[in-house]
Order: structure tokens, then C-alpha cells, then sequence
């Protein structure tokens, strides 16, 4: 039998971490957010810092060769919904705090061949690294079926939340994938996906839509990915807060083709910190609920509990988890 912790200390180890938390009423302290940071206005499309450019080439690169995987939903089709000065020429028309690709006078709405299957009802759990060809398999999968996920990184199959993995199943191997909904817990990529696409995805749909994630294909690609990136958040960053895995999950809203969206991804993985991606590829209905929630759609986008902060643009996101989840950006508030 385990013993419970003690009211006033939670020991929690993880990630090969000791971690020491003195609680209060409160619990956990809150991270401390610099009073000089300002969430910036948001600037869709647009490079904000020269140094940016080498970033999102080797994103682009990564995207061509994975073939774009994980950019649409499965049974996306080009045309939804066409309007033209507000006249809808083709489709359904488009109704306020619904998405639409607005070019002039012309918006533009995706369709789907066949509707999406309901999302589970609580996010499934995955445990997995970045750079890992079988992990990111999984993820384009779950773009593909719109089911968000909650990212437990496990930086080289050895950091952040590995030891947490290592306890439920005597084994730290990824991914691994356990579902809250149903009780299941899966090891092996092929088998994670066909779970979901059992559980979670559509009636009907073309299997040839599926090819870039099987196979011997998937894996060298995926590989190749990974190596253009540098092979990123294979281990933990070295200035990765100890207490950043016992923080709740930051909402994370993108997708895993985005240039944009890659280098937060891997950042958030490689600081160990617990995440729930919110898949916004092509055809998503999360497109949906992000233009409701914030009045547009652009990604990445990311809300943060354990601040109350959310925000916009990917230089400013890496700022963001520089600032309040790393030893250099928590220094100066410790020497205070």
C-alpha cells in the first residue's frame, strides 16, 4: 500500500525530478508571469523576426516530406461554402461564429464528404516525445479524426513524464496511449490508430487517406522529419522548471503540419509540460469553437489555467513559456 503524502508537502517524482512543493489553502504556487509581458495583437500569416525564417523553412521542409499529413480531416473536401458580397454561390450559408477563409469579397468555407464521428467526451491521454516517428504517426492521425489529446511528453522515452509512464505499465516505450473514456491503454502505434479510427472516426471513409501513416513510409519520412528539425525535445531542455510537470494542462489549439504551430509543439514537449492539443486542421469543427472563443481563427493559440493567460502568435507563445517555465525566466523573480 502507498503511503499519502503529507498535507503540507507533495512529493511527486517525475521526469527523474524530485520535486518538493510546500502547499498551502492554494496548493501548488502559481507561476509568476512577468509584469512587463504583453499578450501582442495578433498578425495572421505574418513573420514577426528575421530569425524566424531558417525555423519555418525546416518546418516547411518537414511538412513536404511527411506529404502534409495531419492538414485536413478525414473526408475533407475543397468546396463547402463559397460567398461572394455575401451571397452564397455554393453550399450552406455561413453563420456568425462559424469559420471561413475570408480572401476580398470571397469567403470560403470546407466541406466534408461525410460527417466527423462525435469527439470523446474527455481527451484521450498520450505519452510521447516529438521527434519519435511512431509518436508523431499518432498525431496526424488525430488531426485526421479531430480528437484532441492530452500530451504527457516523455522527452527520449526518459524525462518528464516517463517515470509517471514507467509506474502504470513497467514500461517507458512510446507512444502509448490511455483512454479515459473506455478504461483502454495501448502501446504500438498501429494498434493506437486502430483504436481510434474504431472508436472515434467516421462511419465511412476512403482508406487510401490513410496511406501516409502506414507502413515503411511513415516511418523514414517521419524520421527524416525529425532530423531536418534537428531532432527537437529528445531530451528534456536543461532549463525546464522541475515543477513543470505537476502544472495543468495548457490548452494548445493547432495542428501538426503548421510551420507555425511546430517549433511551440516542440517547445512544450521538450519543457515537459502537460498539454491538450486541440486539432484545427482543414474541415475541423474546432475551427468553429476557436472563432467563437476568441472572434477569429488563427493558430497556434494557447491558454494557459495556471495563469489565466492566452495569447496569439508563436513568437510570442515561446516568450510566453520562456518567461514563466524556464530557470532563466524565473530567475530574476527568484532573486527578488
Amino acid at each position: 500500500e502507498k503511503k499519502k503524502p503529507r498535507d503540507d508537502v507533495v512529493w511527486k517524482m517525475r521526469g527523474g525530478l524530485l520535486a518538493v512543493l510546500v502547499c498551502g489553502a492554494s496548493g501548488l504556487q502559481a507561476p509568476q508571469v512577468p509584469a512587463t509581458f504583453r499578450a501582442p495583437e495578433p498578425r495572421p500569416l505574418e513573420v514577426v523576426r528575421l530569425a524566424q525564417v531558417p525555423d519555418l523553412v525546416s518546418a516547411a521542409m518537414a511538412f513536404a516530406l511527411r506529404l502534409g499529413s495531419g492538414s485536413f480531416v478525414l473526408g475533407w473536401r475543397f468546396f463547402g461554402t463559397v460567398e461572394v458580397n455575401s451571397l452564397t454561390v455554393v453550399g450552406p450559408m455561413v453563420n456568425d461564429g462559424e469559420y471561413a477563409l475570408k480572401l476580398g469579397p470571397v469567403r470560403y468555407r470546407d466541406g466534408l464528404m461525410a460527417p466527423l464521428a462525435p469527439p470523446p467526451t474527455r481527451p484521450l491521454v498520450l505519452y510521447e516525445y516529438e521527434s519519435s516517428p511512431f509518436c508523431r504517426k499518432v498525431r496526424e492521425v488525430a488531426c485526421l479524426l479531430d480528437i484532441p489529446l492530452e500530451m504527457r511528453p516523455c522527452p527520449g522515452s526518459r524525462d518528464g513524464f516517463s517515470d509517471e509512464l514507467f509506474e502504470a505499465t513497467n514500461s517507458r516505450m512510446v507512444p502509448y496511449l490511455s483512454d479515459p473514456n473506455t478504461g483502454a491503454g495501448l502501446f504500438e502505434s498501429e494498434q493506437i490508430v486502430e483504436y481510434m479510427l474504431e472508436n472515434y472516426g467516421p462511419l465511412s471513409y476512403d482508406p487510401k487517406a490513410l496511406w501516409p501513416m502506414r507502413g515503411p513510409f511513415s516511418l523514414w519520412t517521419g524520421a527524416m522529419a525529425a532530423l531536418v528539425r534537428g531532432l527537437p525535445a529528445s531530451s528534456r531542455a536543461p532549463e525546464a522548471l522541475p515543477t513543470n510537470v505537476l502544472r495543468r494542462p495548457l490548452v494548445f489549439y493547432g495542428y501538426e503540419a503548421s510551420p507555425f504551430v511546430r517549433k511551440c509543439r516542440e517547445t512544450l514537449c521538450a519543457l515537459c509540460l502537460p498539454h491538450v492539443v486541440v486539432p484545427c486542421a482543414r474541415g475541423s469543427r474546432n475551427r468553429d469553437l476557436l472563432v467563437a472563443k476568441t472572434g477569429r481563427f488563427q493558430v497556434p493559440y494557447l491558454e494557459d489555467p495556471n495563469t489565466g493567460l492566452a495569447l496569439f502568435e508563436s513568437t510570442a507563445i515561446l516568450d510566453y513559456l520562456a518567461a514563466v517555465y524556464t530557470t532563466a525566466g524565473q530567475a530574476p523573480a527568484s532573486a527578488a
